[in-house]
């Protein structure tokens, strides 16, 4: 189902995945730098998780600015909420990439306000902890201030998330968290001798089985 998400004066494009089966809980999952919420990975995740009853809404939203892409998270966060066809009991926020960024950066704003609950925790696809060869700045500051449930999937050959790097600040997070290594994957989640398919279908029996353990589905 298609929609446009009132952001500002303009609206973002999103599509939501729905269930056959009324669904309880729902994902809002974006995607990384580059492309849109037509990336592969980001199409057959949402597919998955609506065909084992999650609702999936993800959505577009361009700009390399990661204050920016957080507020377009919010714009996205609020209408899930205030969605009359869909009366969820809560959501996790899901992106790729940069995405994950900008997923990470609301729940920190939003468990700093009047938090409701509706937040159920964070799925983060390729976190990019650094920038390629830059190891030394680390993007952890939203990751140490959150205290929902997190998930990450990284390949351990990332070129923006050394292994050890995240290992590292997941051991100083507060929140539970897990991490699920892809062998030999880089950012954009390749593996030599794997075809795209079989290393997504791994992804996102992670992610379903992730969001199973933290609530009743």
């Amino acid at each position: 189902v298609k929609v446009k998400i009132p952001f500002g004066n303009k609206y973002l494009d999103a599509i939501f995945s729905v269930p056959e089966k009324k669904p309880t809980y729902g994902v809002i999952l974006t995607h990384g730098a580059g492309g849109d919420m037509n990336f592969p990975h980001l199409v057959s995740l949402a597919a998955y998780l609506a065909s084992h009853g999650v609702l999936c809404l993800r959505f577009t939203c361009k700009g390399l600015n990661v204050a920016y892409r957080t507020k377009a998270f919010k714009a996205a966060v609020e209408y899930l909420k205030l969605c009359d066809d869909y009366k969820l009991s809560g959501v996790f926020l899901a992106g790729r990439s940069m995405g994950s960024r900008a997923a990470a950066s609301v729940i920190r704003q939003l468990s700093q306000g009047d938090d409701d609950g509706f937040i159920q925790g964070l799925v983060c696809l390729s976190y990019p902890l650094h920038r390629p060869k830059l190891q030394s700045k680390l993007r952890d500051e939203d990751l140490l201030l959150i205290t929902c449930p997190v998930l990450f999937v990284s390949g351990s050959a990332d070129e923006m998330c050394e292994k050890q790097l995240l290992e590292g600040v997941v051991s100083k997070m507060k929140a539970p968290k897990k991490i699920h290594w892809i062998d030999k994957a880089n950012h954009g989640m390749a593996v030599k001798g794997r075809t795209a398919d079989d290393v997504m279908e791994e992804v996102n029996a992670q992610v379903f089985s992730w969001l199973r353990e933290n609530v009743q589905l």
